[in-house]
């Protein structure tokens, strides 16, 4: 087993994970891990520094003076694996003591297929989960595949050429995109719920979450590619329900008033829910409507960009 983290300035986050791939059941000499510091500032490579000296780990290190994004902060650590099999883990996760043993078991039950594991926001930092904080949720077999938490043969990444780097420097479905393109070779893809990572819960702030809502437009070229990942929008079109909402509100106001009316009163009723459920006010109505209206363009434009009907 190979384990490979790209990671960017996060070095405490990244301590934390390596303490985590230091406790894993799995004998220590059956895995080793790779760590790509991709464009980081001078604090990781500090922590890198300070890692190799500790026992408990066969750790390889590889910087970037410059980031690649994921998808080359990535390919650069699974190009440098000496396993059969590559385990992907991304620097704001935590790894199950299991994890390693959860994902091999799973991979010899099914050979030649994409493991994915299950990913749970962590419980210790449960008190920064709300409107404006950010964290990752996986509790089924994709479509999305997200490669905070997947294991790859290394073969099937090698028939693929790994991840396509043209996605650019921000998380944009490079990772949903990988699985793809190996799915339609005809390779299985299968859960394994036993191989668990907690995803931090981080607070980004109303700016934070406005600029991932603003970065969707590359993720769009995926079902451009891939019309089977599809299957994760609303409706087969739509992003997510929000935006069948807004979309239907949008177009209500060309519609009767009594029926306009409804409508939107409809939505801002299911908005205000939404907003109780992340523990916000008044003021969370306001915000969402603003983060769904922001999202929706960016999408929007990589429909027009990629000539694909997303909405």
């Amino acid at each position: 087993m190979s384990v490979v983290v790209s990671t960017y300035n996060r070095p405490e986050r990244l301590e934390r994970l390596l303490a985590s791939l230091r406790s894993q059941t799995l004998d220590a000499s059956s895995y080793e891990v790779i760590v790509v510091d991709n464009g980081s500032s001078p604090g990781t490579a500090t922590t890198l520094d300070r890692e190799r000296t500790r026992p408990g780990l066969t750790l390889k290190t590889v910087r970037h003076n410059l980031t690649r994004g994921p998808a080359g902060g990535r390919n650069s650590g699974w190009t440098l694996a000496r396993a059969p099999l590559v385990a992907f883990i991304d620097d704001d996760c935590l790894a199950d003591p299991d994890w390693l043993t959860a994902g091999l078991q799973a991979s010899r039950l099914s050979p030649g297929a994409i493991i994915q594991g299950r990913t749970e926001p962590d419980p210790q930092e449960i008190a920064h989960r709300g409107l404006l904080s950010h964290t990752v949720a996986v509790d089924a077999l994709g479509p999305q595949y997200e490669a905070c938490n997947i294991f790859y043969p290394r073969a099937l990444l090698e028939s693929v050429s790994g991840f396509d780097e043209s996605f650019g420097l921000l998380p944009a479905g490079e990772d949903t995109d990988l699985a793809w393109r190996v799915i339609e070779q005809g390779h299985p893809a299968v859960f394994a719920p036993q191989a668990l990572v907690l995803h931090a819960i981080e607070p980004v702030g109303a700016r934070g979450m406005l600029r991932i809502a603003s970065r969707w437009e590359a993720v769009v070229r995926v079902f451009a590619s891939h019309p089977g990942a599809r299957s994760m929008l609303h409706q087969g079109i739509f992003w997510n329900v929000w935006h069948y909402l807004l979309w239907r509100s949008l177009l209500a106001l060309w519609m009767p008033r009594w029926l306009r009316r409804m409508i939107i009163t409809r939505h801002l009723t299911e908005l205000r829910r939404r907003a109780r459920r992340a523990g916000a006010g008044s003021w969370g109505v306001a915000f969402l409507l603003l983060h769904d209206l922001v999202e929706c363009y960016a999408v929007a434009r990589g429909a027009i960009r990629y000539r694909t009907l997303v909405l």
